[in-house]
C-alpha cells in the first residue's frame, strides 16, 4: 500500500471514530428521536389498518347483498318456470352473473382479510419493540443520571481529599512555624537569663560581698601559709 494510500486509509479511519464519537455521545437524543419516527410510523400503519377494515366491511356487505339477490332471483326462476320459460331463463342467467359478481368480491374480501390479518400482526408486534425500545431507553437514562451522580460524588469527594491534604500540609506548616518560635522564645528566655546573671555577679563583686579575682600576691601568701 502507498503512502498516499496509508494516508487516506487513516483519515477516512479518523472520521469514522470522529462519527461514532458524536454517535455515542448522542445516542440517547438519537433514540428518543428515532422512537418518536416509530410512533408515527405506527400511527399511520393503525390508520392503514382502519382503511383496510373499512373496505372489508364494505365488501362483506356487498356479499350479502349478493347473496340476497341470488336468493331473490332463484325464487323468480321457480315462479317463472311454470308460466313464462324465457323469463325463469332470464333469472337463471341473473343469478349465474350474480355468483361471478360474488365470487369476484370474495376474492377482494379474502385479500382484505388476508392484509388486515398481516397487518394487525406487524403493528402489534411493532408496539411490543417499541415498548421495549422505551424501556431499555428509559433504564439508560436511569443508569446516566445515576452515573452522573456517581461522578459528581466522587470528584467532591476527591476535591475535598485535595483540600483535606492542603489543610493538613498548611496546619503541619504553621505547627512547625509555631515550634520554631518557642525554640526562639526559649532562646532569647536564657540569653536573658544569663546576662541578668552576669550582672548580678558583677553588682555582688562590686559591693564587696562577693569578691573577683584574687590578686597573686594574695594567692602566693596563701600558698606560703602566711
Amino acid at each position: 500500500m502507498s503512502v498516499w494510500k496509508k494516508l487516506i486509509t487513516a483519515v477516512k479511519g479518523g472520521a469514522t471514530e470522529a462519527a461514532e464519537a458524536v454517535a455515542d455521545s448522542q445516542a440517547i437524543r438519537i433514540l428518543e428521536q428515532e422512537i418518536r419516527e416509530a410512533k408515527e410510523e405506527l400511527r399511520k400503519s393503525d390508520h392503514a389498518r382502519t382503511q383496510i377494515l373499512a373496505k372489508r366491511k364494505l365488501s362483506e356487505q356487498k356479499i350479502e347483498s349478493y347473496n340476497t339477490s341470488i336468493t331473490e332471483y332463484e325464487n323468480h326462476a321457480r315462479k317463472a318456470i311454470d308460466t313464462d320459460r324465457q323469463l325463469a331463463l332470464d333469472c337463471a342467467q341473473k343469478v349465474s352473473d350474480l355468483k361471478a359478481e360474488r365470487e369476484q368480491e370474495q376474492n377482494y374480501l379474502d385479500q382484505f382479510q388476508q392484509s388486515e390479518k398481516q397487518l394487525a400482526h406487524n403493528i402489534q408486534q411493532a408496539k411490543a419493540n417499541l415498548r421495549r425500545l422505551e424501556q431499555q431507553v428509559d433504564m439508560v437514562k436511569a443508569t446516566e443520571s445515576v452515573q452522573k451522580a456517581q461522578v459528581a460524588v466522587s470528584s467532591r469527594h476527591m476535591g475535598a481529599n485535595s483540600k483535606m491534604k492542603t489543610a493538613t500540609e498548611s496546619l503541619a506548616r504553621i505547627q512547625e512555624k509555631q515550634k520554631l518560635k518557642n525554640a526562639e522564645l526559649q532562646a532569647a528566655e536564657e540569653l536573658a537569663a544569663e546576662d541578668s546573671s552576669g550582672d548580678l555577679e558583677k553588682r555582688l563583686a562590686a559591693a564587696g560581698i562577693k569578691g573577683g579575682q584574687s590578686s597573686a600576691d594574695d594567692e602566693l601568701s596563701r600558698i606560703l601559709g602566711s
